[in-house]
Formats: C-alpha cells, structure tokens, sequence
C-alpha cells in the first residue's frame, strides 16, 4: 500500500472512532469558535466542549509572547480535561507577519507581494509567519487572501495579490506551503478567503453582490482556491458577499456542491466574523460551514439553537457529522492530538534579524518606480535632502490596517524602522525631517514626500462606503505638500504608501521620481536602500494604475481584462535603474 495512502487511512480510523464516541453536544461544541475573552471563561471551555478560539481585536492575551502562550496553555488544559480531551485550535488573523503581536516581523501586504511576483519570497514570508504565529501560541491562520480585486474602491483591495488570476494562483499555492510546511503535522494551518467573490462586487462594495456569471467566477476567480485546495491548505472562509442575490454564507450550492463535492475539499469551511447572527446558524450549517466564527456573547442561544435544529430535524445529523469529521481531521493534521501545548522555544525567534532581512527584501521587491525623469533617482549619499510628511517617520502609517490592531496604528511601534530612520542610515549629510511643510529648508538637493493613505480595515476602507472615509485621490493637504516643494523648484521624489492604486496622475506629473511603496510593514529601510540605489527596482504593477475618478463609474475599475477603460500604466509596468 502506498505510504500516503496507508497515512489516510489511518487518519480517517482515528477520526471515525473518536467520532463515533461523541455526544451531540460534543459535536456543536467543536463546531463552535470564540473569543478568548468578552463573555468567555476558562470554565466554558470545558463545559462547552469548545473547539477553536479566535484572537482579534480586544484584550490581549498578555504583555509578552510567554504571556501569550500561558493564556492559551490555560485554555487548552481545559480542552484536554473533557471527557473525550479534544484540543483546541487557537486562530489568529495574521495577514502580514504576526501582526496582532507588537514586535513580531511585519511583511509587506499581498498587493506588495503581488507586485514582486516572487513565490519563493512570498513561501518564505508565510514560513516566518507561521513560526511567529506559533511563538505566540496559535497553531491557525487566517490567512492568505485570495480575492481577485476588480474594482480599487474596495476596502480591502492591499490584502489581495492581484487583479490577474495567474499571479493570485501562483502566490496562493506559496503561501499555503510555506504556512502549513511542507509535511504534516503542519507548522500552522493556513486558510484561504473569502470564498468567493468578495474583491469582485459591483462597485467595490464590502459585502456587497457580485454579478459575475458562473463561467466568468470558475474562470476568473475558482483558480487561487483549486490551487489552495492542491497545495492542501486547511480551510476555506466564507464570503460576507451575496453570489447574484444569494449570501455566500448560505450558498449551499457553492460551498457544498462546488467547494467540497466538485473540488474534493476535506477541510474545514469556517464562517466569518459573527456570520450566524447576520445569517442564521441553521441557514449557515445547512449550507456547509463547519466551524461558526466568534460566538460569545451568545454561547449558550446559539448552541441551544443548532441542538434544537437537530433534534427537530431541520439540520440533519449528517450535515453535523460531516463538520466535525472535518475538524477533527485537521487537529490530527496539525499534530494537536501529539503536541497540544506551544513551544517556548519559539519565543525567541519573533522578530529576529534573519525574519527582518526576509522582510526587507519583500520592501524592496514590491517598491514600483513609476517615473524617474533624467535620473533623480538613486539618491546620492552626499545630497542634502529633506524627508517630508508624517508619513515618512511613522510606522503605524507605513503598515496600513491589520498591524497592531484591526484598524492598524497612527503611531509607531515595537522595534520597527521609518522611512526617515532608513534614509538616515545610508546619508553622509544631515536628513532633514519637515513634519508638515512648514520647515522651509534651505540649499536642498531634493526632497523625499511621503504621502499616502491613512489604516483601514474592511469596510472602513471602502471609497463611497458606508464610512465615506476614503477617496480615489491623496488628501487636500498631501496634494498641497507636493505642491509647496515643486513651487520651491527642489527636485521632488514622491513615496505613495497606500493600499491601492490611487488617482496621482497630477502628482506624477509634477514630480521627478515617483514610486507606489504600498503597505512596507515593519521595515521601512527597505525603501531607503532602493532610493539610494542599493538595490535595484524590481517591482511590476499588480493592478492596472487609474488616470482619472472617471475610471470609476462603472461597476469596476480599469482591468488588463477590460479594454473599455485605458489606465494610465498598464499591468506589469514598472521601471528600474537599468
């Protein structure tokens, strides 16, 4: 018998006898994902028969990563001391680096990634994630995104790849092997999301309906989950988006018929954010999600209800079997049966110098030179220049949402690097640092204006959302920084960190250099080391780049695959000192 053959079998014994012994109440229990704190105790762990735990946004687990792992040690004796001690699986959103943990390594976004084109790099990234994360005491992320972004008004266009679905597929099959290793048990599980259309909605809206025909998602947008689902990623999230009028989360025809059946998906289907009490519990089992995210407040009416719904029939007991069947097959994958517990050992590597260099490397690999008129660009060490914006000394600013906190950080944090700090390194003269314009700096060669877009996160982000916090264009207030500058006739090279492609075609034009430095995380050197030439520019535009908001009134935004709209830069542009 073949050996991975012979390693099913004996896996799917072990997941039928331990099956075969569970109450119904087990069964909900494993079923059921909650915060570790808001209404939860350690007691309902155990009287609950809980299955996973969720960190997000709220109380940390502690002040260090040994506080962490205490917390969840905690927590898992409780799992283990039920009656038939299933143990936990511990989830954490860490999209970028361990991002909730202040001081762990934090990447560039996908769409930086997207624009480096280097799947060794991103299976790199998503291995040092994955121990960080570990360190930290998860042994679950929620991680990669997946989406194909059709329209930049979208809040979350930064935690895709691309608007290409070759690139998205490629990089996803990267990540989910770097995060999950190479063998089982793996190192974490990984998750691919949202399935499916949440980046293609009519308008860019978050949760919003998507009106792509059934050929154009199999063709457009099914590839990066098939290649998920090859590489033998863990599990798949529901979208919060509606399918042609009908929810996601109660599509049963796509996760069930399509996802699971016609794809051969044995992993776990988890929800989203509280998606029972938006949806139903009964409408979301019966569809085919298998783990209900962030059920806390609520615990004991849920639980009742989804009991309920069994005896009464309206959930057959089939359909509960075959979700717990399903998360009790990747605990065994994970290795939790074996090894429940984190490992101390790991606390020592987050953040560390070999973590930082991989990271840096993912800077400068995702930095896009736009424009570079009679070579202002590198830097020479003995120019005199003047860093200007708030953007180019904070790091929060510089690593948009999803670092630090769901909504990222305005401020700096733990044992990251600013563009300024960068810039600094490699000048032999004194960096000038002019905040918000009103410094006036004499004799200088050029100056480097970092302007951008502020955090978000999901639907905060949306541009014309139900937030209307953002738009297609910089803010009054950066157009004028870069305004001031080029009226002082100083060479101007302007740093873009945002999100997304944004409407700069003016700045551009009044600039000498321009570069799309996306969302660099924790290492803003990375930058500096490009600026000054130390390294080439090797980053592609993952999107196509918009010339006006005009671009914008339609249902999405210039695409490769759309010849209606013609973009300012192509897909795939991007220049370099050669």
């Amino acid at each position: 018998m073949d050996k991975k053959i012979k390693t099913n079998t004996l896996l799917e014994q072990k997941v039928d006898s331990l099956l075969a012994q569970m109450t119904l109440d087990e069964k909900i229990g494993q079923m059921t994902q909650v915060r570790h704190f808001d209404d939860i105790t350690l007691e309902d762990i155990k009287a609950k028969y809980i299955g996973s735990v969720i960190h997000t946004q709220g109380p940390l687990p502690g002040n260090d990563a040994t506080e962490w792992q205490d917390k969840f040690i905690d927590m898992q004796e409780q799992a283990l001391d039920t009656r038939l001690g299933i143990p936990l699986l511990f989830g954490v959103d860490a999209v970028h680096g361990q991002n909730t943990y202040e001081g762990a390594t934090i990447f560039p976004h996908n769409i930086g990634l997207g624009a480096s084109r280097n799947a060794d790099l991103v299976e790199k990234i998503a291995t040092i994630t994955a121990i960080e994360s570990k360190a930290t005491g998860f042994n679950w992320v929620f991680s990669p995104c997946v989406a194909i972004p059709f329209n930049e008004k979208w809040g979350r266009v930064y935690e895709a790849f691309s608007e290409i679905t070759e690139i998205t597929t490629e990089l996803t099959k990267a990540s989910v092997r770097g995060h999950q290793g190479l063998t089982e048990p793996f190192t974490v599980m990984a998750t691919a999301k949202h399935f499916i259309g949440d980046g293609a909605t009519d308008f860019g809206v978050e949760g919003g309906n998507t009106t792509l025909s059934l050929e154009e998602v199999q063709q457009r947008l099914l590839p990066p989950y098939q290649a998920a689902i090859e590489a033998g990623v863990g599990s798949v999230m529901a979208s919060f988006n509606k399918l042609d009028g009908i929810s996601m989360h109660a599509h049963k025809a796509m996760i069930t018929d399509l996802l699971k059946e016609s794809l051969h998906f044995d992993g776990i289907v988890v929800s989203d954010w509280k998606a029972y009490s938006r949806f139903g519990e009964t409408e979301i089992i019966n569809a085919g999600i298998d783990v209900v995210m962030a059920v806390d407040g609520d615990l004991g009416m849920f639980q009742e209800g989804v009991r309920n719904a069994v005896l009464n029939g309206v959930i057959p007991q089939s359909r509960i079997d075959d979700a717990v069947r399903r998360i009790l097959r990747q605990k065994f994958r994970v290795g939790l049966f074996d090894n429940p517990f984190p490992d101390k050992k790991l606390i020592k590597k987050i953040g560390i110098k070999k973590h930082r260099e991989v990271a840096r490397q993912a800077v400068r690999e995702s930095l896009v030179l736009l424009k570079n008129d009679n070579d202002t660009l590198p830097l020479r060490k003995a120019s005199k220049i003047v860093v200007v914006g708030e953007f180019g000394d904070n790091t929060g600013l510089q690593s948009g949402g999803w670092t630090v906190n769901w909504q990222g950080t305005t401020e700096n944090y733990k044992d990251a690097t600013s563009i300024l700090e960068g810039i600094r390194k490699f000048s032999t003269q004194e960096v000038i640092y002019d905040h918000d314009g009103s410094a006036n700096p004499d004799n200088v060669d050029v100056a480097v204006i970092v302007v951008g877009e502020t955090p978000y996160a999901e639907f905060f982000g949306d541009i014309g959302g139900e937030m209307n916090k953002y738009q297609l264009t910089l803010s009054d207030a950066h157009q004028k920084l870069i305004g001031h500058y080029v009226e002082k006739g100083i060479k101007v090279v302007v740093v873009l960190i945002s999100g997304r492609p944004l409407v700069v075609t003016k700045q551009i034009e009044q600039s000498n250099a321009f570069v799309a430095a996306w969302l660099p995380g924790s290492e803003g050197d990375g930058i500096a080391e490009a600026l000054f030439g130390e390294y080439d520019f090797k980053g592609k535009l993952p999107h196509s780049w918009p010339k006006s908001e005009a671009d914008y009134n339609g249902k999405y935004g210039p695409n490769f695959w759309d010849s209606g709209i013609k973009p300012l830069y192509p897909i795939g542009y991007g220049l370099n000192y050669k």
